[in-house]
């Protein structure tokens, strides 16, 4: 080969290597164009990759009692998962994991004691073969201060990028007083995210919930980075009305009485008379198993024909439009009485009726014939008039309470074409039929006659806080400044408490020697809707509505039970002597308050020279007797009754027969007799209060029903 044709070959070899050189060159340069050109699409790529955004949740704010004892709150609990991907654990043949597997286990297997090391190390290692990312390490819940703890050991202490532990955090919102108020506190869904479900919870949610912050995680050389950009922001706090003590009192009370009367729910409200804060709320219901618990806020959402406490209301419109005087006279007959087709009757017409009474006792009496033909007397050619003077009062008024499902009372008016008036509406409207009235608002009724006719609106939450400041704070509303003129008022003042305290008063039972007490018994039977009043057996709802110290009114409250199973229906011996029970343990509570300035004069001084004797067994009183040297007289027997002669030094006896297929009357006879001849009558019994008995459940001399729960109201 020649010099020129080596020379031509090296040049086309330089030329094909030129080219190449170019191409490459080319295809770079076009690369780079392409890629600056595509810019926005690889920006979005690339925070995908290697940024993620995760939204740090906000602490909820809690709830607490008037006094601050925490009442529902957040809770963060974990679950305890293990990561075995990541790539420490599989450095250098695993040699990491190989390290710390038998001490990890040993310590675990300590810890938690539900299985042995060998079977942790045997479970985890299966679960590393297999490249589990949401290993579950334990099954059940940690608390803070366990993980804190499970930190320490081996493995874990090297940190969540090495040791592959993941803490997966459960926020539960918990009630640290369990049952107590917990269907006003309320509930949140199962998925916080979504807030409040029920009660306070649902009302204030958007103050509770707080605001959520914003965390950055970084992957930077096979590294996690957290930022967080946005701090989360708490919710605030609610400082409620409730008070523990009140609420615990009102609860057991009430559930004790439910279960000796076999009942299917029960609701009481206690609410302070100046301020309208409740103090305590409990709505029970009876579950399947025949236990109770609060499902549904019925204290505040029941619908529900109110019976004789309504009567209040009706007299307080006659008397403050002067229709009437309470010194009037009314004709009750013999306690039955026709209006249209039907017949209206009072509790005592098979006994004869009340027969000509004031229009004062057809409260104190609870007389539907006389209360009604008070009212028809009055409105009977205007009915309209009556229904006005209630809008007027404010009864029907929606008032926005903080509770989601507060219903509002339903009174209808003659002029509604769709109110389906009749004949008979005004006079069964007037003892508390053809209206519903949610018990909160008879609450607030009442307690608007205990403050003086300043009607105003009930309310659970005083304050809500951040960090301890005070945000927003809710003082007394006032819904109607009087409801009726101050002689008015005052006349029902004193008719409530002829109701405890009068001759024919029906809740004669409920008068205390600890509490003047002044109130308004109420007995109705239960519409079943289309089926009717009667269809499948009588129903009743029972209730009593009133407040105490009736001299100086620090409380009113209100107790309903529907459906009692044991015993004769009755507002004063059921709803009653539950008021009473709550009253007495309330009062006791104000330790400022002095023994004489909750009893009353005549308390004090009766029977200050002697001993009060108990019905009960002869021979135990009669040795009693001769020890104190007390002279007794009158018919002796195994049982006997017992009073104090007027001057006191005698006692005087009656015999009492006991047979044995009835129902003993054992009122006035201490806890030790009375339990022994009932349970020989083969009944089971419930105590509820210390001293003598003064009411029983099931009425003296009816027939025995082996196995009935009798309850027993001790005073």
């Amino acid at each position: 080969m020649t010099m020129a044709e080596k020379l031509k070959k090296i040049i086309l070899r330089f030329g094909v290597i030129y080219v190449l050189i170019i191409v490459v060159f080319v295809i770079v340069v076009y690369k780079m164009i392409a890629i600056q050109t595509d810019r926005h699409n690889w920006l979005a790529i690339s925070p995908e990759a290697r940024i993620q955004h995760v939204e740090l949740k906000a602490k909820r704010g809690n709830i607490y009692s008037e006094d601050g004892r925490l009442m529902s709150s957040s809770i963060p609990t974990y679950y305890l998962k293990m990561d075995l991907r990541v790539e420490a654990l599989w450095e250098n043949n695993g040699q990491l994991f190989k390290d710390n597997i038998d001490s990890v286990s040993i310590y675990l297997a300590r810890f938690f004691k539900d299985k042995s090391a060998g079977q942790y190390k045997h479970d985890i290692t299966k679960a590393y073969l297999r490249k589990s990312g949401q290993y579950l390490l334990y099954p059940h819940k940690v608390s803070y201060s366990q993980l804190k703890e499970l930190r320490t050991f081996p493995l874990f202490k090297l940190g969540r990028i090495k040791s592959g532990l993941i803490p997966e955090v459960r926020v539960s919102r918990v009630k640290p007083f369990n049952s107590l108020a917990s269907r006003t506190i309320g509930n949140v869904y199962g998925d916080m995210s979504k807030g409040g479900e029920s009660g306070l919870e649902k009302y204030f949610d958007t103050e509770l919930t707080g605001k959520p912050g914003v965390s950055v995680f970084q992957k930077i050389a096979n590294m996690q980075q957290e930022n967080v950009v946005v701090e989360p922001e708490a919710g605030m706090d609610l400082i409620t009305t409730l008070n523990i003590d009140m609420q615990d009192i009102a609860e057991k009370t009430l559930v004790d009485s439910l279960r000796a009367f076999n009942a299917h729910s029960g609701y009481v409200i206690l609410m302070e008379v100046r301020t309208g804060e409740v103090k305590a709320i409990v709505n029970m219901q009876r579950n399947g198993d025949g236990g109770y618990s609060e499902r549904k806020n019925g204290a505040v959402s029941d619908m529900a024909e109110p019976g004789s406490t309504f009567k209040v209301v009706s007299l307080l419109a006659v008397l403050d439009d002067g229709k009437a005087k309470l010194t009037d006279s009314i004709n009750t007959g013999n306690g039955l009485y026709t209006y249209g087709k039907q017949t209206m009757k009072d509790h005592n017409a098979h006994r004869g009726g009340y027969g000509k009474i004031s229009v004062a006792n057809t409260i104190h009496a609870s007389s539907n014939v006389g209360l009604s033909r008070v009212v028809v007397n009055a409105y009977g050619s205007n009915p309209s008039a009556f229904v006005d003077k209630l809008y007027a009062m404010g009864l029907n008024k929606h008032m926005n309470l903080e509770i989601p499902g507060t219903a509002t009372p339903n009174i209808k008016h003659p002029k509604d074409e769709k109110a389906n008036w009749s004949k008979t509406s005004l006079p069964w409207m007037s003892i508390g039929y053809e209206v519903q009235i949610p018990p909160i608002y008879t609450l607030a009724f009442y307690n608007a006659i205990a403050n003086d006719g300043k009607l105003i609106r009930p309310f659970f939450v005083k304050e809500i806080s951040k960090n301890g400041q005070t945000v927003k704070q809710f003082e007394t509303e006032v819904i109607n400044p009087a409801i009726c003129k101050p002689t008015t008022v005052r006349d029902m003042q004193e008719v409530l408490l002829g109701v405890v305290e009068g001759k024919l008063g029906t809740a004669r039972m409920v008068r205390s020697d600890k509490v003047r007490i002044a109130g308004k018994t109420g007995t109705a039977q239960i519409s079943k809707g289309a089926l009717g009043y009667s269809t499948g057996g009588k129903t009743h709802q029972v209730s009593f509505c009133g407040y105490f110290p009736a001299d100086n009114p620090k409380y009113s409250c209100i107790v309903v039970i529907r459906e009692p199973k044991n015993g004769y229906p009755s507002g004063g011996r059921m709803s009653g002597m539950i008021f009473k029970d709550i009253a007495e343990r309330v009062m006791a509570l104000n330790t400022d308050v002095k023994p004489q300035d909750i009893v009353s004069n005549d308390t004090l001084n009766h029977y200050k020279n002697q001993p009060v004797p108990k019905s009960g067994n002869y021979k135990a009183l009669y040795t009693v007797a001769k020890k104190l040297d007390q002279k007794m007289m009158g018919e002796a027997s195994d049982w006997v009754k017992t009073a104090l002669a007027e001057n006191e030094d005698i006692i005087t006896i009656n015999s009492l027969k006991i047979e044995d297929d009835t129902v003993p009357d054992v009122i006035g006879m201490g806890a030790k007799d009375a339990v022994y001849l009932l349970e020989k009558a083969g009944l089971r019994v419930q105590l509820n209060g210390i001293g003598k008995v003064t009411a029983q459940s099931i009425k003296p001399n009816t027939k025995v029903q082996k196995g009935r729960t009798i309850l027993l109201a001790l005073n």
